[in-house]
């Protein structure tokens, strides 16, 4: 896939790819280092040249995340011995500043909009709750905003209130002299995930995969010229109970080569080469796989749950089938970070079209994924419980029909499953079928279907369940 083809895919992404950066001006932060997972968690060390004094001395870090962690705080200098920390997180604004205000006596200036005359008075902040209650003179009066030229004046800064957020580190340093000072810690507010563009060409069995890095930074700071690592996986965190829904059923089989990658324990890692600014309330994307020509197949799926009857037939899914796998060009060739996976086909001129997208979890390279890309039109699939009978206080016998349809102008491959087998630890067993299935797991049976081009295809089977 060209770069320019590659750039017109992010257009349709609405997400503008990283090719230069540049740097923002008046930042404190030194020698940046950014390591980021996948779960909303990010690893930033800052090594700053600092002028420190002898004895007990407080140092002041500005740009730091302003979702910093402060409990994760690592602080490193030569010479130092830390006595406290501690973060300032209320930044300036003029709410921040008026709610500091409360009790205190400022300034409002009115100017004539006629005259352009200026008129001082003082006032006494009484209350600060959904607008501004001021005591001026004898009289109370409410703060508007109504369009009409009145300013505050405040004497002076409310203190631990800061421009940008702020961490003080307070030290016992046994010279005076210019060194390297580290700063480590944990924030939220920075992830990433992969996006994966991917067009295919059904009549040529094949596919061309793109994937880029997608990152995100609403940490409330910029990270300048920083050197940033990508850590495939979710590390785990103490007393963290959100949950995050997995996809489901897109590795049909999980792979067993090992990707040519950088690992961290047991994380893939994914460097941003050379060094880039992360902007905060920014998101870019980064390519890190660029593949063509990959085999690949379309195909259907239905799944069937357990005495699911329907008086109509139902849409089967489209889906797609190709490998990750790293051998003599069978598949991709990479391990693929967990992300969304969005199709494209060509249209009779030519353009390529959006047909659907698919959520992959982190997989191994040398796998087998089978992505739906969204309901077929012309394939459909009805399943009938045709007999139900009680052979006995414990077993059941139960008849299946499914009844399938292909609309399209060549044959329909249909992969047709029942689940619901082991459905409250019942044993249930197939004594009979028009096909043969296979047996895929304790709860579940598998058909695979040819249905004929403008046709149609029956498939029936006898289940008996011991209870």
């Amino acid at each position: 896939m060209s770069r320019a083809a590659c750039l017109a895919f992010f257009l349709l992404l609405g997400v503008a790819p990283l090719f230069a950066q540049t740097m923002p001006s008046g930042s404190a932060q030194g020698d940046v280092a950014v390591t980021i997972y996948n779960n909303d968690l990010a690893l930033v060390q800052d090594v700053r040249q600092l002028a420190i004094g002898q004895g007990k001395v407080r140092l002041e870090f500005p740009d730091v995340s302003a979702r910093i962690r402060p409990e994760t705080v690592s602080f490193a200098a030569d010479g130092t011995e830390i006595i406290e920390q501690n973060f300032d997180f209320d930044l300036l604004s003029p709410q921040k500043l008026m709610e500091k205000a409360l009790g205190q006596t400022i300034t409002i200036v009115r100017t004539n909009p006629a005259t352009g005359a200026e008129t001082r008075q003082a006032a006494q902040v009484l209350a600060v709750n959904g607008g501004v209650v001021l005591r001026i003179g004898n009289q109370i009066e409410v703060l508007r905003d109504d369009g009409l030229p009145v300013r505050v004046i405040y004497d002076k800064l409310p203190p631990n209130l800061r421009a940008r957020p702020t961490l003080s580190v307070t030290l016992d340093s046994a010279r005076a002299e210019t060194r390297a000072a580290s700063l480590r810690y944990l924030t939220p507010g920075l992830g990433w995930n992969a996006d994966y563009v991917a067009l295919f060409d059904a009549a040529a069995g094949r596919i061309d995969v793109q994937g880029w890095v997608t990152l995100t930074n609403s940490s409330g700071t910029t990270y300048a010229n920083a050197k940033t690592l990508l850590v495939a996986g979710s590390v785990g965190q103490a007393n963290d109970g959100n949950y995050r829904p997995r996809p489901r059923n897109s590795i049909r089989t999980a792979g067993t080569e090992t990707a040519g990658r950088e690992q961290l324990g047991d994380f893939y890692l994914y460097p941003i080469a050379g060094r880039t600014t992360i902007a905060d309330r920014q998101t870019k994307q980064v390519s890190f796989l660029d593949v063509q020509a990959v085999p690949a197949s379309a195909g259907y799926a239905f799944r069937n749950t357990w005495l699911g009857t329907f008086e109509e037939p139902q849409s089967a899914r489209s889906v797609v089938t190709f490998s990750t796998s790293g051998k003599n060009g069978a598949g991709l060739g990479d391990a693929l970070p967990a992300g969304t996976v969005r199709f494209y086909m060509k249209d009779a001129s030519g353009a390529p079209q959006f047909i659907g997208e698919s959520a992959i979890d982190h997989t191994p390279m040398g796998s087998m994924l089978a992505l739906s890309t969204g309901d077929a039109f012309d394939v459909k699939v009805q399943p009938v419980v045709e007999k139900r009978e009680r052979l006995s206080e414990y077993k059941w016998r139960t008849t299946m029909r499914y009844d399938l349809s292909n609309a399209r102008a060549k044959v329909a491959q249909v992969e047709l499953t029942q689940a619901g087998l082991d459905f409250y630890s019942t044993d249930t067993r197939i004594v009979s079928e028009s096909l043969p299935s296979e047996r895929i797991n304790s709860n579940a049976a598998r058909w695979q279907v040819a249905v004929p081009a403008n046709g149609r295809a029956t498939v029936t089977a006898v289940f008996e369940t011991r209870y």
